[in-house]
């Protein structure tokens, strides 16, 4: 079956057309014919050989992708849950090998799957799993009340807007920053508060804040750079592990989002609110699969909005 992904770990170059095995339905799983998968920069991580300390993959190769949208297409022992052969869905897909999104279709587990978003184009349902999700664990292990003040970094960015537009939701009054070209669409997220991005980001919340905020979700990962942005006894999202300094009493929560990736409920939830309309699904360009390598360029070289998807329909 027809994937991209590597044999050799390296630049987008090295994304390739590879072949691999058709995965065997289990108990409570479903398969899916993708037709649409996201490019995070997670994707990159595992295209790089950033996660392995080896040069080559094991054989057929590494599968990078985490977010799925297609048609149910078979369904596993116990494997239903109210989806049929033929729902259009969406997915969130913990790579491992040749187990990730690019890929002409993909067995996950029913916790993983729920219906696609009422009107939503493939390509945009398929930006909802993974940063949503992450979003979502995020807020909840800060663990705000209504009221508090969250300050999010990388706004302008999936994760980050996902993260000021849940955060509004819960009633939350938001401290955002932004380039100044993004700053009216942090705005459109709903952020009470935009502040022009960069190194002193930490000093400039304090200024709007001066005793500093409840909490800080990092998307744009500064770590302990935006540390000072918070209150004495404040909470700390990281998304790359960061486990903060220990200073001041912070608690800080590394956010893994394979902890909520069999959350149906959770990824449900999210599925209605970007049908309300609390959530924008953000498409930046729609590539076919072979040009994958194109996509991971031009995700690297930064100031991509929304989130460019494969096409694997063709």
């Amino acid at each position: 079956m027809r994937a991209i992904g590597v044999t050799r770990y390296g630049g987008p170059e090295a994304l390739q057309e590879i072949d691999v095995p058709v995965e065997e339905l289990g108990p409570g799983t479903l398969r899916i014919r993708v037709s649409a998968a996201a490019v995070s920069p997670t994707d990159t991580l595992v295209r790089s050989g950033a996660r392995s300390e080896a040069e080559q993959a094991d054989a057929p190769g590494d599968v990078p992708g985490m977010d799925v949208a297609g048609v149910v297409a078979e369904l596993g022992p116990d494997g239903g849950d109210g989806l049929a052969v033929g729902d259009r869905v969406v997915g969130i897909v913990t790579p491992t090998g040749p187990h990730g999104a690019y890929r002409e279709d993909i067995v996950l587990p029913v916790g993983s799957v729920v219906r696609a978003p009422t009107g939503a184009s493939d390509a945009e349902a398929a930006t909802l799993p993974m940063n949503a999700l992450t979003a979502r664990h995020a807020l909840d292990l800060l663990a705000l009340g209504t009221g508090q003040t969250l300050a999010v970094t990388g706004a302008a960015g999936t994760l980050g807007g996902y993260l000021v537009q849940l955060a509004v939701h819960d009633g939350l009054h938001v401290i955002a920053d932004a380039a100044e070209k993004d700053e009216e669409l942090v705005r459109s997220f709903g952020a009470d508060v935009v502040l022009r991005r960069g190194e002193d980001i930490a000093e400039r919340i304090r200024e709007i804040a001066p005793d500093g905020v409840d909490g800080l979700a990092d998307a744009s990962l500064q770590s302990a750079q935006v540390l000072p942005a918070v209150a004495d006894g404040g909470a700390v999202a990281t998304f790359r592990g960061y486990r903060g300094d220990g200073a001041r009493g912070l608690r800080v929560e590394p956010v893994m989002v394979r902890d909520v990736a069999e959350e149906r409920g959770m990824l449900a939830g999210l599925r209605d609110l970007a049908e309300q309309g609390v959530l924008e699904l953000r498409v930046a360009d729609v590539l076919p699969a072979v040009e994958a390598a194109e996509a991971h360029r031009r995700l690297e070289a930064g100031g991509v909005r929304g989130r460019i998807v494969l096409d694997l329909s063709t």
